[in-house]
């Protein structure tokens, strides 16, 4: 069981660090777009730069264990943040999937924060 875990936590922490690498990198082909889906929610344009190098640079952390558990809380702050500002809306069934699997993700990353990268990470080295 305890080779399960040490695979499992590096496992976990690429997935996640993954999804917001390539979320990041996908702002990059569209930057006008998607500052003007942050204002739609009143969050002020000037911040898409720092979301964006947020994602990349937090993804980043979290696929390498570099600064893994401060890149998690980060991100789980972020993650927390943005399903509340866009997606919680009760009558809409695919805004509340999408909600809920921001709160399933920033829980991970909280376990990230509370257990740290792993063995295999930069942390450990």
């Amino acid at each position: 069981m305890n080779h399960f875990k040490i695979y499992a936590t590096t496992a976990a922490r690429v997935l996640m660090g993954v999804l917001f690498l390539l979320a990041g990198v996908g702002k990059l082909s569209d930057v006008a777009g998607f500052t003007g889906y942050m204002t739609s929610a009143g969050v002020p344009g000037i911040l898409a730069w720092p979301v964006i190098l947020l994602e990349i640079l937090g993804g980043l952390a979290l696929i390498v264990g570099f600064k893994a558990r401060f890149a998690a809380l980060m991100l789980a702050g972020f993650t927390l943040l943005a399903a509340m500002l866009y997606h919680f809306v009760p009558a809409d069934q695919m805004r509340m999937t999408m909600f809920l699997k921001n709160l399933a993700v920033a829980g991970g990353l909280l376990l990230v924060t509370a257990h740290g990268a792993g063995r295999f990470a930069l942390d450990r080295a």
